[in-house]
């Protein structure tokens, strides 16, 4: 088998590229820090692709849905029918990410890998649930081993279209003589 996509290091960020994103980002017409933590995801971003002007030519957004068993001790806000009830409405395209995956012609891809009620063949979700969700891990373990690697397995599986490296935040690009 060949060297899996899933295990190669993304790049870590390139200090002097990332002084000069801050500083060409300081230099935009707007207020210092209007954007808020989207100017440090640009900065990061722009390090990491080792230029002052980052793209991501294809999104891809992943939402992996499961509930938790932890739930019975009362820390959740939320019952766990909601958990269904989300992944209904991101189907739908009426969730806050659908709305944005769409905006950003973003490919939106909703996996259920434990959602306690059984949501059938729901269009536009993938079905990959190993459990009707985890265990109350105060009491035993969330989840066995096996499930752990079988999930991984599952969603980095080479011709995984799941965690995609379509998106590829540490590819670099040639930008304007720039690296």
């Amino acid at each position: 088998m060949s060297h899996p996509w899933f295990d190669d290091p993304i790049p870590g960020p390139d200090a002097a590229t990332l002084a000069a994103a801050h500083e060409r980002q300081a230099q935009l017409t707007k207020p210092p820090g209007s954007l808020g933590r989207l100017e440090r995801l640009g900065a990061t971003l722009a390090a990491m692709q080792g230029t002052q002007q980052p793209r991501l030519d294809q999104v891809w957004i992943s939402v992996f849905a499961a509930d938790h068993g932890i739930v019975a001790e009362g820390v959740s806000a939320f019952p766990q029918v909601v958990t269904a009830e989300m992944v209904r409405n991101f189907a739908r395209g009426g969730a806050a990410i659908s709305v944005l995956a769409q905006e950003w012609n973003a490919r939106l891809e909703v996996v259920n890998v434990g959602t306690v009620q059984a949501l059938g063949d729901l269009p536009g979700v993938l079905d990959a649930r190993i459990a009707a969700g985890t265990a109350n891990f105060v009491h035993e373990p969330a989840m066995s081993i096996e499930q752990l690697h079988d999930r991984r397995r599952f969603c980095c599986r080479p011709d995984s279209q799941t965690i995609a490296p379509a998106a590829q935040p540490g590819k670099r690009h040639q930008h304007d003589g720039q690296r």
